[in-house]
């Protein structure tokens, strides 16, 4: 059974979604600690309420590399297999993805490699894809690599864009997405399903 953290910045809804699909015995893995940056998010009520260890590891007047150490060190004395980014707002410094190679998710209200890089999340991305003009928007799970947002794509999904769409509007359906993929993409990596080549990613029983 592997064990997971998520890290998480504001509300949960994906980390809750996560604890869904794994409760439901849909992933076989643990969620066994969520690390916040910031205090009193509700995402770490989510966690406390599902019974999982929280922490809180704040960024003020640190360094990416000392904040980023830190969180290495705490994931691995909870000898931690695999890594969920659920709304995290900080960028990590290369040293984790390197201790955890191909073991670390990121969820991203767009379809990478569309819209994503450092500066881009929340509703900043979904006023860009208006702005664009593109007809069609979505939320990809990727892996985590030492560049933002350009890991290997593991699971995406699209929306139509709509005349009158918002940001606001735009992210409620985006979310619906992100809420779908991200279980089916734990799921993958903690069944030891996912085959990489490149930027390519092959799950047969996902893509068939």
């Amino acid at each position: 059974m592997k064990k997971v953290a998520v890290l998480v910045s504001g509300g949960g809804s994906n980390l809750q979604a996560l604890i869904d699909a794994v409760k439901a015995g849909e992933i076989p893995a643990r969620i066994s600690l969520v690390i916040s940056n910031k205090p009193e998010v509700y995402a770490l009520e989510r966690a406390a309420q599902a019974g999982i260890p929280g922490v809180v590891i704040p960024t003020k007047n640190r360094s990416r590399e000392e904040y980023s150490r830190q969180i290495l060190d705490k994931l691995q004395s909870e000898e931690i297999d695999l890594v969920c980014l659920a709304g995290f707002t900080r960028i990590l410094a290369p040293l984790i993805p390197q201790a955890y190679p191909e073991r670390i998710l990121n969820v991203h209200p767009s379809l990478l490699p569309a819209f994503g890089g450092e500066g881009m999340y929340g509703l900043r991305v979904h006023q860009a894809v208006l702005e664009s003009g593109t007809k069609f928007t979505g939320a990809t799970v990727h892996l985590v690599t030492a560049e933002t947002d350009r890991g290997p794509i593991v699971c995406q999904d699209i929306v139509k864009i709509n005349d009158d769409d918002t940001p606001e509007t735009l992210a409620r359906r985006v979310l619906e997405i992100e809420h779908r993929i991200y279980p089916q993409a734990l799921k993958i990596l903690a069944e030891g399903r996912l085959k990489i080549k490149g930027f390519r990613t092959w799950c047969q029983e996902y893509y068939k």
